[in-house]
C-alpha cells in the first residue's frame, strides 16, 4: 500500500515543479519585455555651462565656489553626467547660489541626490521640506523649500528635480517617477536645480530666488527649457 502512495505523490510533485518552472519563465520573459530600451536625454551633448547664462536679469555671475555640494564618491561620478555651480550677485541682496546636477539616465538603481541628503551629510540641520510652487505665468513650477542651519547662519533653499516628463515632490515620488517611466520602456534623464541664499529674512530669499527662477527660464531658449521643467 505504501508504494502506491509514493507513486501517486511523484506525479503531483513533478506537476508542481513544471508549473513553477512555467511561472518563473513567464516572469523572466515579462521582465525582459519590460526592460527599458528608449533613452531620453533632453540636454544631449550641450553643456550646462553654455546653456545657463552668466547674466540673468539683474544677477551677474561672480564665482563658482562656496556652495554645499554632494559628497564626492564613486557613486556620484556614476550618477551625474554634468554639474554646474555658480554664485550670482545683484549688488543689493545676499549672494544667490545655484547648483545644477544632471544625469543622462535614470533606471531606478541610481537616483538624483536631493538637497535634504546633501546638506545633512555636510553637517547641516535641516527643516522639513515644504512645497513651494512658483508661478511661471500660465503654469506653476512645483518646487520645494527647506531651511538648512549650520552654526548661527541659515541657508534658505528652493529646489526641484525633473525626471523625464515629471517633477516629483519627494524622494518616494522621485523613485516612483523613475519606476513608472521604466515600465513604459523609457530610461529618463534627470536634473536637480537648487538655488539658495543665506539671510535672516526668509521672505527676502523667497522673493529673490523666485524672481531669479523666472528670469533664468526666460533667458533660456524656449526649445531648451525642457532640460529644466516639463
Amino acid at each position: 500500500m505504501k508504494a502506491s502512495f509514493d507513486n501517486f505523490a511523484e506525479p503531483e510533485a513533478n506537476r508542481r515543479k513544471f508549473l513553477l518552472g512555467l511561472l518563473f519563465s513567464g516572469a523572466a520573459g515579462l521582465a525582459a519585455w519590460r526592460l527599458p530600451r528608449t533613452r531620453i536625454d533632453h540636454l544631449g551633448q550641450q553643456k550646462l555651462e553654455d546653456l545657463v547664462p552668466k547674466k540673468i536679469g539683474r544677477w551677474e555671475f561672480v564665482a563658482n565656489s562656496g556652495l554645499v555640494v554632494p559628497p564626492n564618491d564613486p557613486l556620484l561620478n556614476a550618477l551625474y553626467s554634468q554639474q554646474l555651480t555658480r554664485v550670482y550677485s545683484d549688488g543689493q541682496n545676499p549672494p544667490l547660489m545655484l547648483l545644477m546636477a544632471q544625469s543622462g539616465s535614470q533606471t531606478g538603481f541610481l537616483q538624483v541626490h536631493r538637497p535634504d541628503y546633501c546638506y545633512t551629510a555636510s553637517g547641516y540641520r535641516i527643516s522639513p521640506v515644504m512645497r513651494h510652487p512658483i508661478s511661471l505665468g500660465s503654469t506653476v513650477l512645483p518646487a520645494s523649500w527647506m531651511d538648512a542651519t549650520f552654526g548661527r547662519g541659515t541657508e534658505h533653499v528652493i529646489f526641484w528635480t525633473r525626471i523625464g516628463d515629471q517633477i516629483p515632490g519627494s524622494w518616494a515620488k522621485q523613485r516612483l517617477a523613475v519606476a513608472e517611466q521604466n515600465l513604459r520602456g523609457i530610461v529618463p534623464d534627470a536634473i536637480l536645480v537648487r538655488m539658495s541664499m543665506v539671510t535672516e529674512d526668509p521672505a527676502v530669499a523667497r522673493d529673490a530666488i523666485d524672481g531669479f527662477v523666472r528670469d533664468m527660464l526666460a533667458a533660456i531658449p524656449p526649445d531648451r527649457r525642457s532640460v529644466f521643467i516639463v
